[in-house]
C-alpha cells in the first residue's frame, strides 16, 4: 500500500557493561582467578552481558534507534551501565 514503509527483519546486538570506574565484583573475581591459574599477562575484566532481539523496522537504523530506547528505558541502568547497538539484517529463513 502506499505510504506503508516496507519492514526487514533485523537482529540486533546489544552489549551492555559496567561504566568504567564502577566497581565490577564478577570481573574483579575473574581476574584474580585468571591470574591464580599463571594469566598474569590480563590487567583487567569486565563482565556484560549480550542481548540480542529480532526486529521489523523500515531500515537498519530504525531498528537500532528502537532498541535503543529501549536500552535507555529497561535493558540498561543508566546509571552503572553503558550500552552498545549493532544492528543487522537477519538471513534469509531465520
Amino acid at each position: 500500500m502506499e505510504g506503508e514503509a516496507l519492514l526487514s527483519r533485523f537482529t540486533v546486538e546489544v552489549l551492555v557493561t559496567p561504566r568504567p570506574g564502577l566497581l565490577d565484583p564478577q570481573g574483579k573475581a575473574i581476574h584474580h582467578a585468571l591470574s591464580t591459574l599463571g594469566y598474569d599477562a590480563v590487567d583487567d575484566v569486565r563482565v556484560g552481558k549480550a542481548i540480542y532481539l529480532e526486529v521489523s523496522a523500515a531500515t537498519s537504523e530504525a531498528a537500532a534507534e528502537r532498541v535503543e530506547e529501549m536500552c535507555r528505558k529497561l535493558l540498561a541502568n543508566p546509571v552503572t551501565e553503558d550500552f552498545r547497538v549493532t544492528a543487522a539484517a537477519s538471513g534469509a529463513g531465520s
